[in-house]
């Protein structure tokens, strides 16, 4: 009896992709989590603590992270393409060029919102200026994985 195992062999591509669709839990969970703290201390009143700086922080931190990561993936895709074709097929075109457009608006929506923020002297407007900024790119993000016909839990295998 033979006992046979069969090997994946992961390319950079594969791996990459792996990451970067891995990667954007944490970035939901932490713009998530930034956005029902913020509403929560703008619309209850409460004061603008460490803890929700933190946060926003954290949130801001993971985008960037997953920025960086997409364009390591968007270098090394099959998907990515500049040719005559590219505008002409609707996967080639997202890939390319929709995605990644509208992910940099989301990341510097996010960039604006926590900036903003920081400069802000009460909690209400640290919280509202958060809320808002952040439930745009989250929109946004929610918007580009959409648009590809990409799941938004799991991976189009």
């Amino acid at each position: 009896m033979y006992l046979r195992i069969k090997f994946s062999v992961m390319t950079l591509y594969s791996f990459i992709k792996l990451l970067h669709s891995g990667f954007r839990y944490i970035v939901f969970v932490l713009v998530l989590l930034a956005i029902i703290q913020s509403l929560l201390g703008w619309l209850g009143g409460k004061p603008y603590t460490e803890g929700n700086r933190k946060i926003n922080l954290f949130a801001l931190i993971s985008a960037h992270t997953q920025l960086l990561i997409g364009i390591v993936l968007y270098f090394v895709s099959p998907y990515v393409q500049f040719n005559s074709n590219t505008m002409k097929d609707a996967t080639t075109r997202y890939f390319t060029v929709e995605h990644w457009v509208m992910m940099i608006v989301a990341i510097a929506l996010i960039t604006i919102g926590y900036s903003k923020s920081k400069k802000k002297l009460m909690a209400a407007a640290k919280h509202k200026t958060v809320a808002i900024f952040y439930i745009i790119a989250f929109l946004v993000i929610i918007g580009a994985i959409l648009t590809g016909h990409l799941p938004l839990f799991g991976s189009k295998s």
